[in-house]
C-alpha cells in the first residue's frame, strides 16, 4: 500500500486512545453519561500512571543530586511521597470500580 493511499483511507485515531467504538457510540454521540466515562476512564488510568512515573524519577533524581543538602533532599522525598499517595489511591480506585462493576453489572473499563 503505497503513502497516498493510506493518507486517502485516513488514521483511526480512536483505537489507539480507546475513543470510540459502535457498542458506546450512537448517531447523536454517546448513549450515556455510564458510556463516556466507560471510554474517558482507561484513558485516565494511563495519564495517571505517566505522571506517576515521572514523579517517581524526579524524586530519585532530586535526592541523589542533593548531595547532603537537606532541603534538596526533602523536595525529593516530598516528590516520591507524593507518587506512593497517588499510587495508592489510583489503586484503590480502580478496585472500587472493579467492586461497583460487580455489584451494578456495569462495565466501566472494559465496555462492550
Amino acid at each position: 500500500m503505497s503513502y497516498l493511499a493510506q493518507v486517502d483511507e485516513g488514521v483511526e485515531i480512536g483505537k489507539a486512545f480507546k475513543i470510540g467504538g459502535e457498542a458506546i457510540k450512537t448517531k447523536s454521540g454517546y448513549g450515556s453519561i455510564g458510556a463516556f466515562v466507560s471510554v474517558i476512564l482507561p484513558n485516565v488510568f494511563i495519564l495517571a500512571a505517566i505522571i506517576l512515573f515521572f514523579l517517581i524519577i524526579f524524586g530519585g533524581f532530586s535526592i541523589i543530586k542533593s548531595a547532603g543538602d537537606p532541603e534538596k533532599a526533602k523536595e525529593g522525598k516530598q516528590a516520591l511521597t507524593a507518587a506512593l499517595i497517588g499510587f495508592l489511591v489510583i489503586f484503590a480506585s480502580y478496585w472500587i470500580i472493579q467492586i461497583i462493576e460487580v455489584l451494578t453489572g456495569v462495565k466501566l473499563l472494559n465496555p462492550s
